[in-house]
């Protein structure tokens, strides 16, 4: 359980920070028009979605990855 916690938070962080960078570079650009505080939140959404494909992943794939991959033989 430890090594999925560990994989699912990595995951949500790494999402988060993306989503984030990525709204702070766009309005760097003008390509929107949202102020940091308004990056954040939305961040989230994407990181949210994060967190429920990997407690869908724990039935699909392997329980201790937040991975979709099918269970493989070891």
């Amino acid at each position: 359980m430890r090594k999925f916690i560990v994989d699912l938070t990595e995951r949500t962080v790494a999402t988060y920070a993306a989503a984030f960078l990525g709204l702070l570079l766009a309005d760097t650009f003008d390509l929107t028009s949202i102020s940091a505080l308004k990056a954040a939140a939305v961040a989230a959404l994407p990181a949210a979605l994060s967190v429920l494909k990997g407690a869908v992943a724990t039935r699909v794939g392997d329980p201790a990855s937040a991975a979709l991959l099918v269970r493989g033989r070891d």
